[in-house]
């Protein structure tokens, strides 16, 4: 069966903030609008699209088992980058030949950023 992953949802407080986060840290395009009581984010160079959606009050924001990792080609740079634009990640972890670091977003969700998907695989025989 043929099932990619297409949207991930987050919840948030504050949707402006939330999108502006995204956009600000990962490069995602968004008009920031409000439509059907959600706004949309797309990347640039592909991927899953992200809709962030108003967290009921009763939600208990950065409690859910879901992880948002970002694929990016050199961890410990982008960490310092993102560090000057005021995101903090933890340390870089070294893990069967590729990298990743962890933060977390605004309303506490958990973000990775990650080389795994641009390693050399010994999977295909390379």
């Amino acid at each position: 069966m043929d099932s990619p992953l297409g949207t991930v949802i987050i919840y948030a407080r504050d949707m402006q903030r939330a999108a502006a986060f995204y956009a600000r840290h990962f490069g995602f395009l968004t008009n920031g609008e409000v439509i059907e009581g959600l706004i949309e984010l797309q990347h640039p160079g592909g991927g899953a699209g992200m809709l962030i959606h108003q967290a009921a009050t009763s939600v208990k924001l950065g409690q859910v088992g879901v992880k948002l990792s970002f694929h990016v080609s050199d961890v410990a740079a982008f960490a310092t980058q993102a560090k000057l634009r005021g995101l903090v990640f933890g340390t870089v972890h070294e893990a069967n030949g590729y990298a990743f670091a962890n933060a977390k977003d605004l309303d506490k969700n958990s973000i990775s950023i990650s080389s795994r998907a641009h390693r050399v695989s010994g999977l295909d025989g390379n």
